[in-house]
């Protein structure tokens, strides 16, 4: 006799799971379950990848939102004098006629 697994074993095996797991939801877990190997697979090569290069000094990306580009300051100047005019239109009832049709 062989100790592996016979083909019969795999099959008890599956209706095993498809009766504890029922079937609508196995597809869902096979997803989930790939996906995480893709991410282990991708952390593991990241984590091969930087120890090769042990020497060289780590990166760090910045956001984009905390970079500002140059004359940043000039549009935000600009925007609160318009919000000041306008503020001031308020206050003073110059409101723009809106046509309702």
């Amino acid at each position: 006799m062989l100790n592996g697994l016979q083909p019969y074993h795999l099959i008890i095996i599956l209706l095993l799971v498809v009766l504890l797991f029922g079937a609508k939801r196995l597809p869902d877990a096979a997803r989930s379950i790939g996906k995480s190997m893709k991410i282990f697979k991708a952390e593991t090569k990241s984590m091969d990848d930087s120890a090769d290069g042990a020497t060289e000094p780590e990166t760090k990306q910045i956001s984009s939102s905390t970079v500002q580009p140059m004359g940043t300051e000039s549009q935000v100047a600009d925007l609160q004098r318009q919000l000041d005019e306008l503020k001031k239109q308020q206050a003073t009832g110059d409101h723009p006629q809106k046509h309702v049709s």
